[in-house]
């Protein structure tokens, strides 16, 4: 349905593997419709044919994940996001203000107080004013529309009328970040929900206080310490897995219900690294196999994660020298 043109990026799905490449040259060939919409149709020649795309059959899905045009269109200026102003300027022969209001509706305004000379050429007066507040260069923003109201036209210098739209700007991006809406977090239900298991094994990870404080807001009367704790130093589940060592062997009971001659009792397996032994236990009912094993003795030497001795004992002694040298405010 959208046109394509040289430089895209084109991509098919083969057996589950995503194949790209850029089209290096595109030509139209004729259009039609369908249902009433336009369609086209391209000969498009890769600037590099990748090896499997040689499997690809006639009508086979062809997916567009890079337009160039459109790429191109991001980097031209006209694509920056500006938000428009509106400026009022009163000049008055003892302070001009200046008056600034964005498209969203935020206002701020600046002063410069007089007292002013008069201008030489008092008619070109308003439209430098005009002019200057105009030219808001590399901002956010960009001018819709200038008022000056200037019964009187006096002279003011260009530094001290660029440095009053400055603060004035300023001022308004301040307004414009305290109108901008907070996002907030969605409020408990009432009655508040409640946590489907009233005791929570090691395997939950609750490590700190305000996740112990969460659970029990929700109904959790019971919850063991965390494995980083380091009070679990007996035999434990180090890691649950789907894939399952009995399934590879052609030992799983539910693979082998209803076949004769396939044993369905098996002596227990053990995976073995060096000196290290893990044992292996397995959940049929949720089709997992556990591995367990003990935490080692140098880990529970270690400081606990987070606490006081652990982030000291990362320190160096460079990094502690930086710190005793560093002279006090």
């Amino acid at each position: 349905r959208e046109p394509l043109s040289n430089g895209d990026g084109l991509n098919v799905l083969i057996k589950r593997e995503v194949v790209g490449f850029r089209a290096s040259v595109v030509e139209p060939l004729k259009q039609f419709e369908e249902d009433g919409q336009p369609f086209w149709q391209y000969r498009v020649e890769p600037n590099e044919m990748p090896a499997a795309m040689r499997q690809v059959r006639p009508n086979h899905p062809l997916n567009r994940n890079l337009d160039h045009n459109w790429q191109n269109a991001l980097l031209k200026t006209s694509a920056e996001r500006r938000i428009g102003v509106r400026w009022l300027a009163k000049l008055r022969a003892d302070e001009l203000e200046l008056h600034v209001t964005s498209e969203e509706g935020a206002y701020a305004t600046a002063t410069l107080p007089g007292p002013f000379g008069e201008a030489k050429k008092p008619e070109q007066v308003p439209g430098q004013i005009a002019d200057l507040l105009s030219q808001l260069g590399t901002t956010l923003y960009h001018a819709e529309e200038v008022e000056v109201d200037a019964p009187q036209a006096f002279f003011i210098p260009n530094s001290q009328l660029k440095a009053l739209r400055r603060e004035a700007i300023e001022a308004l991006t301040e307004a414009r970040e305290a109108i901008r809406p907070r996002g907030g977090r969605k409020p408990v239900s009432v009655p508040p929900p409640v946590y489907p298991e009233s005791h929570l094994s090691f395997l939950y990870n609750v490590y700190n206080e305000k996740a112990r404080t969460f659970y029990h807001r929700y109904g959790v009367q019971l919850i063991d310490a965390a494995y980083e704790a380091h009070e679990e130093t007996g035999e434990v589940p180090v890691m649950i897995t789907k894939h399952c060592l009995r399934f590879s062997f052609n030992l799983c009971p539910k693979q082998a219900k209803g076949v004769t001659g396939v044993r369905t009792k098996v002596a227990p397996m053990q995976l073995v690294h060096g000196d290290e032994v893990l044992t292996l236990k397995f959940d049929c009912k949720p089709c997992e196999m556990h591995v367990i094993g003990k935490m080692k003795g140098h880990i529970l030497d270690l400081p606990q994660p987070g606490s006081a001795s652990s982030v000291v004992g990362h320190i160096t002694p460079d990094d502690l020298m930086k710190t005793i040298r560093k002279p006090h405010a």
